[in-house]
């Protein structure tokens, strides 16, 4: 019998969750299916890539609207770090209402744009703002949909090779109302093609991380079904670096699965001291996303054990790459992988909570909002002509 999650498709399709679950479990074959279309397609993506990334001046944006704009966020700041570029991370939903203050009309830029739909009003008009108001600019369209708003713009000026679309593989234009699997492909892309990482060396952290992730569901359904039957009221998700824009998508997924029941917050490891500790009470869950860097992942440990110290949220959780001595309530991966890597299991462990949270509220995590006041496509935006 078919399982998703460690439940029958039957017991899914009747609670109305079972596109979430197959989409969180396809990840790790989604993640080895696009290794695949990006070998395939090598030549023509270094060909329209390789003239922009050698120019020291260029500016990159990555970009897109909730869970695809949180995804830049993550991947910012490692790739300023490790590939010395003037990579910036800005959602649409910023960018549409403002645009003036994230172009620079004089400034080489190439615009990522990460879109599950490719269909929301602000990603569109992003796009547009961006060749009207930036003298030199270029397009990556990292997207799921292949029949969309988007595709449409790239076919109609394909004659100006300033852009380029990467469909990511087949399922990962999800169905579920939260983005899982699109997401976390659309960031590995962006990874694999910003990164300046070695094939032998990406061809092997996609198969470490893709076989991590089949050996932990199990666990870790376990677990975070123990969590999502506790009375948790609040979640708050807490990470460094590239792991604060997975602290933002983790709190996002819980706010969206549980239809806003559960409020969520993220900050950083040492930004939660200053002010936003005050949303851990008796009733809260706190989760960790610890590094694999030692000099951050002291911060990650002192906040760790300040957090359990307290005595005052529900439960204290962390994921961690390496194992962290004998302390309770860490959940390693035994990985060595660099923080770029790590980003992806501990996105599977956030999407499997949220799912378990949504069902534990009595919800329908397909469709936790069947009313129609939040879509899983964005309606009822006005885009207006900027001048």
């Amino acid at each position: 019998m078919q399982k998703y999650l460690n439940y029958s498709l039957d017991w899914l399709e009747q609670r109305k969750a079972h596109h979430t679950a197959k989409e969180i479990c396809q990840q790790p074959q989604i993640w080895r299916n696009l290794w695949q279309i990006i070998a395939k397609q090598q030549n023509q993506l270094q060909s329209f890539l390789q003239p922009l990334l050698s120019d020291p001046n260029l500016e990159i944006i990555l970009t897109g609207a909730g869970s695809s704009a949180f995804g830049g966020v993550a991947l910012a700041p490692w790739l300023r770090e490790h590939t010395h570029r003037n990579v910036y991370a800005y959602g649409t939903t910023e960018i549409v209402a403002d645009p003036l203050q994230y172009f620079t009309a004089n400034k080489k830029t190439l615009v990522v744009s990460f879109a599950r739909s490719g269909n929301s009003p602000e990603s569109v008009a992003a796009v547009k703002l961006a060749d009207q108001l930036i003298s030199d600019c270029y397009h990556l369209f990292l997207i799921c949909n292949p029949n969309c708003a988007l595709s449409d713009y790239a076919t109609n000026n394909s004659s100006s090779n300033r852009i380029f679309q990467l469909v990511m593989p087949e399922g990962a234009h999800d169905l579920g109302f939260a983005m899982t699997s699109s997401i976390s492909s659309m960031m590995l892309a962006a990874l694999l093609l910003l990164g300046n990482i070695d094939q032998m060396v990406a061809h092997e952290a996609i198969m470490e991380i893709a076989s991590i992730c089949e050996q932990k569901i199990a666990s870790w359904q376990e677990i975070t079904k123990q969590l999502a039957h506790k009375n948790h009221q609040r979640v708050i998700y807490v990470g460094s670096s590239c792991f604060t824009g997975i602290a933002q998508e983790s709190a996002l997924k819980i706010l969206e699965l549980t239809a806003g029941k559960i409020a969520s917050r993220f900050d950083s490891i040492l930004g939660l001291r200053h002010g936003p500790k005050f949303m851990i009470n008796s009733q809260s869950l706190v989760v960790c996303f610890f590094s694999n860097d030692g000099y951050i992942h002291q911060y990650d440990t002192d906040l760790f054990d300040e957090l359990i110290h307290d005595h005052i949220a529900t439960d204290v959780f962390a994921l961690s790459g390496k194992n962290s001595g004998n302390k309770q309530n860490i959940l390693a991966l035994n990985s060595n992988l660099a923080d770029c890597w790590l980003i992806f299991p501990y996105l599977v462990f956030a999407q499997m909570l949220a799912f378990e949270k949504s069902l534990s509220n009595g919800l329908t995590p397909d469709n936790p909002c069947p009313t129609g006041e939040v879509n899983r496509v964005v309606k009822g935006v006005t885009i207006y002509p900027f001048n």
